[in-house]
């Protein structure tokens, strides 16, 4: 076999093509690589269907040429193949769902003894991963290359061609068959991943909505400072053992942005940036399958972003090959690899195939008189960057490691924690029962004393703050219900429970009540702990023989309960209610009561107000109406 490659100048092919080289050639293979307007590929389409009507001849629009070891943009590249051994078989289809497209081509063209697909889609309309699962469908052995056509970067309209016919939406390819063919297939990827997993959130096919809670579009604003298309920054993910890359390839109204190639929802990708260190490797040393293989033919279907990251750069992963065997391809919106019995589709990459119909002849391989690029000031600058987000990202995997672990530890010591208050609040009430009613039992029989009474105060203080502790405790996993409460009934109940606290003081309570019965519409155990941590605060901080005052009042827009006493004045009245914080640090207790009060208004619209003078001390709560 053999590959002619030419360049499109002036139009000038009708004079620049040796025709007669052709005229006995039974299989001849025309590809067009057409960075122009689609009326170039339709005329040239008709000029080889005059000239080389025995020809099979396929095109696409594309981002970028490849001839040899020249890239050019906006350009048109010809390559013709003649095989002596190898018969052709051609087949497109216009619209249609992409994998009964796939899956009908393949039907249609793979023969018993087929070696190559080469395949062209358009690249705005397609699915090109659902194009590649239907012909994997068919017959997974395969090997397919190609890719799906550009614009320019424009992402409007792209085209294919099938001979004359050209195709807005659709595909076409060429199966290669024959007993002595032999093709090779490789890749080249070259983009890390960087920073954290994020989640595909809501996708559909290849439009994706939702990512790690953000709109699409959000999401590449945060990370990339618009919502632009940034082609060169994929989401990279790993599928059949390979990096995958999906590149962006169009935006919409709705905020989803479309990409060149399928995701599932659930799925942990990471943003990807170009590796300019692995990019400038020699291709040939780093391409296992293509290295040392004598090729007659390297055809090349390369990612428009490694063109525009890498600008003359991208000459680096040519020209090796071109001193080889003649190349030629384009740069596509995303390209088609076959590996182990898979049909990939991919963005990112450089995929290519060598092709050879005499496997066997000694061919002398030419010395690679590559150019030094690495010498060069953009390179340089590109590597330096590369190696900055390299080591950054590096910094920041350990760095997220160490947090992860210190995260786990620090949950562990939370759970057994809680785990710990849990079994003690459990475990705590039943003794704390017992010394009560043993309390209560010896007071009946023997009456009351000093002792006693002391203990009692002392168990009744105990028994407060594990009312305290037990709520705070339960109140995330236990649903507490409204209930009509007695709200004179229930702080009458409260008092009494406090008074022997306060007799120790000799402090009494006085309660002023303007009706007999006030129902409220609460959460009982809320309610207990407001009650509860006044009556309270307002023993522990009264001075001795001074009685404390208590009101409940029917207002027209609700209830209002009110509890002054005579203490110090509050010093800091807006810091009363911060957890921890007590004004007289000689009293007993931790500074959470009047927290745990403040908390539970807040959460049910209780509005709290505090009056302190040399006088007295008033702490106000309003139970609106909304809740009576």
């Amino acid at each position: 076999m053999k590959t002619y490659n030419y360049s499109l100048k002036n139009d000038k092919f009708n004079t620049e093509i040796d025709y007669e080289i052709f005229r006995n050639k039974q299989s001849i293979l025309i590809q067009i690589f057409c960075g122009e307007d689609y009326k170039v590929l339709e005329n040239l389409a008709k000029l080889f269907k005059e000239k080389l009507p025995h020809s099979i001849c396929i095109g696409a629009t594309t981002d970028g040429e490849i001839k040899n070891k020249n890239v050019s943009t906006f350009k048109t590249v010809i390559s013709i193949s003649v095989f002596e051994n190898t018969f052709l078989k051609i087949k497109s289809i216009e619209g249609g769902d992409s994998f009964d497209n796939g899956f009908n081509i393949a039907k249609e063209i793979i023969t018993k003894n087929t070696k190559l697909i080469i395949s062209f889609t358009d690249g705005t309309t397609s699915n090109g991963e659902d194009f590649l699962k239907g012909i994997e469908k068919f017959d997974n052995s395969i090997i397919v290359c190609g890719g799906m056509a550009g614009d320019n970067g424009n992402f409007k309209q792209t085209f294919i061609c099938d001979g004359t016919k050209i195709i807005s939406c659709g595909c076409v390819a060429v199966s290669l068959n024959s007993d002595i063919l032999e093709v090779v297939n490789d890749y080249k990827f070259d983009w890390s991943p960087i920073g954290i997993d994020h989640t595909i959130d809501k996708i559909e096919g290849n439009r994706i909505y939702e990512i790690s809670g953000m709109k699409a579009t959000e999401f590449y604003e945060k990370y990339l400072g618009s919502s632009s298309l940034h082609t060169e920054f994929p989401l990279i993910t790993h599928r059949n053992g390979l990096p995958i890359a999906r590149a962006l390839l169009g935006t919409y109204d709705d905020g989803s942005l479309g990409c060149g190639g399928n995701l599932n929802q659930g799925d942990k990708v990471k943003l990807g940036f170009a590796n300019a260190e692995h990019i400038m490797q020699e291709p040939l040393q780093y391409l296992e399958n293509i290295n040392n293989y004598q090729a007659e033919t390297f055809f090349i279907y390369s990612c428009m972003a490694r063109r525009r990251y890498m600008q003359d750069l991208i000459k680096v992963e040519i020209q090796p090959f071109s001193n080889i065997a003649p190349t030629s391809g384009f740069f596509t919106y995303a390209e088609f690899y076959h590996n182990n019995g898979h049909n990939e589709l991919m963005n990112q990459t450089i995929t290519l195939v060598g092709l050879s119909e005499n496997p066997t002849k000694n061919m002398k391989k030419q010395k690679n008189k590559t150019v030094n690029y690495n010498e060069s000031s953009y390179a340089k600058t590109i590597q330096s960057l590369t190696n900055l987000i390299n080591q950054s990202t590096n910094d920041y995997d350990k760095q997220s490691k160490k947090l992860e672990k210190e995260k786990n530890y620090s949950e562990n010591i939370l759970q057994n924690q809680k785990t710990f208050l849990n079994h003690t609040v459990h475990e705590t009430n039943t003794p704390l029962a017992v010394i009560m009613s043993n309390i209560e039992l010896f007071e009946m029989e023997n009456g009351k004393n000093e002792y006693m009474s002391n203990i009692e105060v002392a168990m009744k203080n105990l028994v407060s703050m594990y009312d305290d502790l037990s709520f705070l405790v339960k109140k995330d996993y236990i649903n507490y219900t409204i209930e009509n409460i007695d709200f004179v009934d229930f702080i009458r109940s409260r008092v009494d429970f406090f008074e022997t606290i306060a007799n120790q003081k000799n402090c009494k309570f006085i309660i002023d009540i303007n009706q007999s019965e006030i129902f409220l519409m609460f959460k009982k155990d809320k309610l207990q702990r407001i009650i509860d941590n006044n009556l309270s605060n307002a023993i522990k901080y009264s001075y001795e023989n001074k009685n404390i005052f208590i009101s409940i009042l029917q207002i027209e827009n609700g209830v209002q309960f009110k509890i002054s006493s005579h203490s110090n004045v509050i010093q800091n009245p807006e810091k009363i209610f911060k957890e921890y914080y007590r004004e007289e640090l000689s009293k007993d207790g931790f500074g959470l009561g009047l927290n745990l009060v403040k908390r539970i208004c807040e959460e049910e619209n209780v509005i709290v107000d505090l009056q302190s003078s040399e006088e007295k001390t008033t702490f106000t709560y309003t139970f609106e109406k909304g809740i009576l």
